[in-house]
């Protein structure tokens, strides 16, 4: 029963959040589901454990990311018939799934066929309302998460770099599948707002370069483990800047060339999702997502105008105590502006965001009993991403993998960075938030 815990600590989000939950075979059958044992228990267990091996099989870069070397060569398949073909399955796991009697399970198994109910709900759900569509977000998409394949796949042998090879020269397919994706969107009046892609292309520009050794996708040919044998690197070398030029620089060159001519110009000028057809119930689906409650939108504004007004009366009690002469606005105006609450430099940014993440680990035994082996570093949101970039984010590492975890700290515009929301940002993304959260994972 290991895989269905992991199964569904990953969930529909997470990893497969990238964008990135591919097939094998595209429009293959899938394949005949085996007899139900009779026990309940047993059954929910099968039954997580077939859908875990058929992800892991369906989506090789989860695989990797989670240690395993399955479909260590492919990208898999991002078309909307894969999309199609995966939302049957779903639909089938949830059909055998219903038929499991689950007043006759025990608390830990219920716990896990409610989450798991949930779980291929909510997939459904996604494609019902067609987010495949849009795999783009403010901040990243489906291209950011590629253009961290020669991060977050292993190269440490010859196999490695072929493997590394063979999923580089499958990206103009992928990138092709994913503008159709988008073309679709455009035709169905589903797109992100203009106002948020506006220097967005930022991120697929940073990897359009002149030559193919300043491409990130180029570095692991300019850095070689022990493992690859001197006599290898050269024609893994040579193979590299072929394919690198052509089918990494290139797909980004084309899809460069779509979100300028074609995407962004084709952009909404609306913001909210109620603006696209259909987006009022998909709103409301969101709103179950990330809340798991049933309410409407009226009911999650009005709570946001009492979180507002809550906060607001603290401020004025902390304006109270500190003695600060002024009204709020005048007080805002101080947090944003004096210069004593901001780093004079990216590096200064880096060590106080360290040194506040060392400082929580050191108090990380007396609050938990059961901390990660693998570590993690402090780094600066890469120059592509920055621009567009959250204020920090935990970039999770794979298992067994030889680089720990990284929480990163946006750098870019420092006017925007006030130290006061640093220690927030730290407890939450690296310690003990995602940190200890994914590498126990």
């Amino acid at each position: 029963m290991k895989g269905r815990y992991r199964t569904l600590r990953l969930g529909f989000g997470g990893l497969i959040g990238l964008g990135l939950g591919m097939a094998v075979l595209p429009g293959a059958a899938a394949p005949q589901a085996p007899p139900e044992p009779a026990d309940p228990a047993a059954a929910l267990a099968a039954l997580v454990d077939e859908e875990w091996t058929s992800r892991l099989a369906d989506s090789p870069l989860l695989a990797t990311a989670v240690g395993s070397r399955q479909g260590l060569d492919r990208l898999g398949a991002a078309s909307l018939a894969d999309e199609t073909r995966r939302a049957a399955a779903d639909r089938e796991l949830l059909r055998r799934l219903d038929a499991i009697d689950a007043a006759a399970l025990g608390e830990r198994d219920r716990i896990t066929y409610d989450v798991f109910r949930w779980v291929l709900a909510e997939r459904l759900g996604e494609f019902a309302h067609g987010l495949y569509r849009i795999p783009l977000y403010a901040d990243s998409g489906f291209h950011t998460a590629l253009a961290r394949l020669p991060l977050d796949v292993p190269l440490a042998t010859v196999e490695d770099y072929e493997a590394y090879l063979s999923r580089l020269s499958q990206l103009p397919r992928v990138f092709d599948e994913y503008m159709q994706l988008m073309e679709k969107g455009i035709e169905d009046g589903w797109t992100q707002p203009r106002v948020i892609l506006e220097g967005y292309d930022l991120t697929i520009s940073s990897h359009v370069v002149e030559t193919v050794d300043a491409s990130g996708f180029f570095k692991p040919f300019q850095n070689w483990p022990v493992g690859v044998p001197t006599e290898a690197r050269p024609g893994l070398e040579a193979r590299g800047r072929e394919i690198v030029a052509r089918d990494a620089v290139g797909s980004y060159r084309r899809f460069l060339k779509f979100f300028r001519e074609r995407y962004l110009p084709a952009a909404r000028d609306t913001v909210g999702a109620s603006d696209m057809p259909g987006g009022a119930e998909l709103y409301a689906n969101r709103i179950r997502h990330y809340t798991t409650l049933e309410l409407d939108a009226d009911q999650v504004h009005a709570m946001g105008l009492q979180e507002v007004a809550r906060i607001r009366a603290e401020m004025d009690t902390i304006i109270q105590k500190v003695g600060f002469d002024g009204d709020f606005a005048a007080f805002l105006d101080f947090l944003r502006s004096d210069p004593r609450f901001y780093a004079e430099t990216p590096l200064a940014l880096l060590e106080r965001a360290s040194y506040l993440a060392k400082k929580m680990d050191a108090k990380l035994p007396s609050l938990f009993r059961r901390l990660p082996r693998q570590p993690y570093g402090v780094e600066p949101v890469p120059d592509y991403l920055a621009p567009k970039y959250t204020g920090g984010r935990y970039v999770p590492a794979p298992r067994d993998s030889t680089r720990g975890g990284t929480y990163w700290v946006n750098t870019y515009a420092l006017e925007t960075r006030p130290l006061y929301i640093l220690e927030a940002l730290t407890l939450h993304e690296a310690v003990p938030g995602h940190h200890l959260q994914t590498a126990l994972a």
